[in-house]
């Protein structure tokens, strides 16, 4: 009896090396991400390896380890039980891996990368130029390119991996998004001051005045909006635009209420007729 189980025990053990030597264990790298993630085109892009390859590697997956691992819902993918059973103790492996092999840590000055950015005009004129200076400085070999799109678009985009951050105001977000508040900035209302003819900017003045708006998207629903809905009020639009930066030159000569956070007017040109009121 004693020697049946001496020879269980090898054979077993033996049986499981020769697994262990059949398996890609590159394939736990990016089955690791990929539960992270829970999207393809957003692994790839962590991997640093093309979508249709990283689906590739998720059908090799689900055959070795006979369990569908990711099922799609929505706009992303859903762990099946097995997935989450196994997705702490492979992170824990992974772990101890990259302990011994040594780290491989982000090094600014020799890595080369092109991070897809998206940002409003005023998201641009905050972030950009500090940002640039520190990158030439420090990180030659990152290259940035940002687009604007509307919130809406921003976050489809972010979900489908063709941009890597998005900057901006962000009401509510999808589960499958992290996010950081980065800096904090208030509304202000800008408006000609001879548009007054003398009198108090007060609330009703604010409702009963056009407003200008800045919105990607003509029939979006701005914050500031919904706060007031909620408030059981509304303010007519009368001009939409899609940049931050022509926004102010509108209200002068004009009877027309811009609400702006207030770092969007840190470029405005002097001009003694325009006025910066609380909101």
């Amino acid at each position: 009896m004693f020697g049946e189980c001496e020879i269980q025990i090898v054979e077993t053990y033996m049986h499981q090396t020769n697994n262990l030597r059949n398996v890609d264990l590159n394939l736990l790298v990016i089955l690791d991400v990929l539960l992270t993630e829970r999207h393809v085109s957003r692994a790839a892009i962590r991997l640093n390896m093309s979508q249709p390859a990283v689906s590739h590697a998720l059908a090799r997956l689900r055959d070795l380890l006979d369990d569908p691992l990711l099922v799609r819902e929505g706009a992303g993918l859903v762990p099946t039980l097995k997935a989450m059973e196994i997705a702490k103790p492979l992170t824990e492996v992974l772990t101890g891996v990259r302990a011994v092999l040594g780290p491989q840590g982000f090094d600014p000055a020799t890595t080369q990368y092109r991070f897809h950015l998206s940002m409003s005009d005023y998201g641009g004129s905050i972030l950009l130029p500090g940002l640039v200076r520190e990158l030439r400085k420090d990180a030659p070999g990152i290259d940035l390119a940002v687009s604007q799109f509307s919130r809406e678009g921003m976050i489809a985009r972010i979900l489908d991996g063709e941009i890597d951050l998005g900057f901006g105001v962000f009401p509510h977000l999808p589960a499958q998004i992290a996010a950081d508040i980065i800096m904090q900035d208030e509304y202000v209302c800008l408006l000609d001051r001879r548009s007054l003819k003398g009198r108090e900017f007060d609330i009703e003045t604010y409702f009963a005045r056009p407003h200008a708006l800045v919105a990607v998207r003509g029939d979006a629903t701005t914050e500031i909006d919904e706060s007031l809905r909620l408030a059981g009020h509304t303010r007519h639009i009368a001009v939409v635009v899609p940049h931050w930066g022509v926004a102010p030159q509108l209200i002068a000569d004009t009877d027309l209420i811009l609400t702006i956070a207030r770092g969007g007017l840190k470029n405005l040109p002097p001009d003694d007729n325009l006025v910066v009121l609380p909101a």
